[in-house]
């Protein structure tokens, strides 16, 4: 192998003389570090589609924490790897690092999320390679061999898709996912509405929704409109189905499981959600999303033209109109 780039990704003296020995087909065990939430695990998705491709003969080991197991792409891997997080605060120091090293001696690993427990997981086990992308150029010294750039204005899959391609390996564009699942059959076509958040200061209100929903009626008039609700009270249907009082028209919706959501979103032409997992979700079942972001929308957003952004301004929370005109822009009336 050799390395396929001039400036911009930091390596060591180590991965510079190693980097001719190895070859693709001779990667016999890649071990990829992601410890994050739904939202951040399902787009993983599409690293470990590239990796699989790029080294056809490796076993890949997906490490994760704990506290953030739903939405762990099993098909994709041979192997899970858990270490604790923090729903395991009581466990002891020495039982948390014998579980960490765990993963043993690795051609390659990849730490996607380069946080003080990754970093540490990736410290306590041998590697030929170490290959990260944090924030501040002393971790990249300090902890991997290769370190590639990292920047909140990208979608952060493209961040990570960086790490295969210095390798030479072309990665699909738009990104493949293969997200299992089939789509919900329904008699009406339907658009769905996600109004939850992590925290409650991070939902566009609920009376935008209701305005918003009663608007993409009268656009709409073909499809049902599905609010779906999730699991916090801030995430109920109530309060925003309430007003509009057309029950044939939009209506609460519920999946209690990832393979009921994905199904709902599969089926979906649209979702319009808060930025949220769900969102994450629909993206992966390659379903058309609209994202109300309070804060920082560029991470989370693929340029391509089935997915669109209402940018944060000053004057938190946009206007109806604004998120309506997105909505137009990426499903079009008839």
């Amino acid at each position: 192998m050799k390395f396929w780039f001039n400036k911009g990704v930091w390596v060591s003296k180590k991965a510079h003389r190693i980097i001719s020995d190895l070859e693709h087909e001779q990667i016999q065990n890649i071990t990829v570090i992601r410890h994050g939430a739904l939202g951040d695990m399902v787009l993983t998705r599409a690293f470990l589609v590239e990796a699989r491709k790029a080294f056809p003969n490796a076993s890949i080991t997906l490490s994760i924490v704990s506290n953030y197991t739903r939405g762990t792409p099993e098909d994709l891997v041979d192997r899970v790897h858990v270490v604790h997080g923090s729903d395991q605060r009581e466990t002891p120091l020495r039982t948390r690092i014998e579980r960490m090293r765990e993963l043993g001696p690795q051609d390659i690993i990849f730490d996607l999320a380069s946080s003080s427990r990754s970093v540490m997981t990736c410290m306590l086990n041998r590697a030929k390679l170490k290959i990260g992308f944090p924030y501040r150029k002393i971790q990249a010294k300090l902890f991997y061999d290769v370190a590639t750039c990292r920047s909140d204005t990208n979608f952060e899959v493209d961040d990570m898709l960086n790490m295969l391609q210095i390798f030479g390996i072309k990665t699909a564009y738009p990104h493949h996912y293969d997200m299992p699942g089939d789509a919900l059959e329904r008699d009406r076509p339907y658009i769905v509405y996600f109004a939850g958040a992590s925290t409650a200061d991070k939902c566009w209100p609920a009376k935008y929704f209701s305005q918003l929903i009663a608007d993409m009626i009268e656009l709409y008039p073909r499809h049902q409109h599905l609010l779906l609700e999730g699991i916090q009270p801030w995430e109920k249907a109530d309060e925003i189905l309430a007003p509009i009082n057309a029950p044939d028209r939009a209506s609460a919706a519920t999946a209690d499981t990832i393979e009921d959501t994905t199904a709902l979103l599969k089926g979906a032409d649209l979702l319009v959600s808060n930025d949220t997992g769900i969102r994450h979700l629909a993206i992966v079942s390659e379903t058309p999303t609209v994202g109300i972001f309070y804060a920082d929308p560029f991470r989370y957003w693929p340029r391509y033209s089935i997915h669109d952004i209402v940018i944060p301004d000053p004057d938190w929370p946009p206007s109806v109109e604004a998120v309506k005109a997105v909505c137009l822009n990426v499903l079009p009336v008839d």
